[in-house]
């Protein structure tokens, strides 16, 4: 079952509808979101997959999308879908997206400082009920509500920036 997040039952039934429709194509479904965006309203659906999601799986996924969205008609506003891929620096929302990069590198932009700083890039040690341990450059391990961060993103960047 998914998570609630901004546009709950939007997002969960649309989740419900695009999440099996992803396992046939060979995707995964990475995220749903509802935002809107000045007068629009934006449906993203975000797929993954094994080797990375290229153009076509995008085509695919809005093709077979199409027509479920429009006979279950979970959403009563007008909106612009849009398909993409996780991209590079993927953004850890959901339970399982923690789960699968235990270990690996994170970018983290907490609410409110954390030793003067909000942007953090970290080790990812576990995740567990919505407490997020990271190990710190110094060495420590701290544990922090996922709550008190505004993003978490996979560190895919191997030193090509410094923060």
């Amino acid at each position: 079952m998914p998570e609630k997040r901004k546009g709950g039952n939007v997002v969960n039934a649309v989740w419900d509808i695009a999440s099996p429709i992803a396992e046939s194509l060979g995707l995964i479904l990475w995220d749903v979101k509802f935002q809107k965006e000045g007068t629009n309203w934006f449906l993203r659906i975000i797929i993954d997959k094994v080797g990375g999601v290229a153009i076509d799986d995008c085509v695919a996924m809005n093709d077979a999308l199409d027509a479920p969205l429009d006979e279950e008609d979970p959403i009563e506003q007008s909106y612009n879908l849009q398909i993409s891929s996780p991209g590079i620096e993927r953004e850890l929302v959901r339970d399982f997206h923690f789960q699968k990069y235990l270990g690996e590198k994170v970018i983290v932009k907490f609410r409110s400082a954390v030793e003067g700083v909000k942007l953090h890039k970290c080790v990812l040690k576990d995740y567990e009920d919505g407490m997020v341990t990271l190990l710190f450059s110094d060495g420590q391990e701290r544990v922090f509500d996922k709550k008190d961060t505004s993003s978490i993103k996979l560190d895919d960047f191997d030193g090509v920036y410094d923060i």
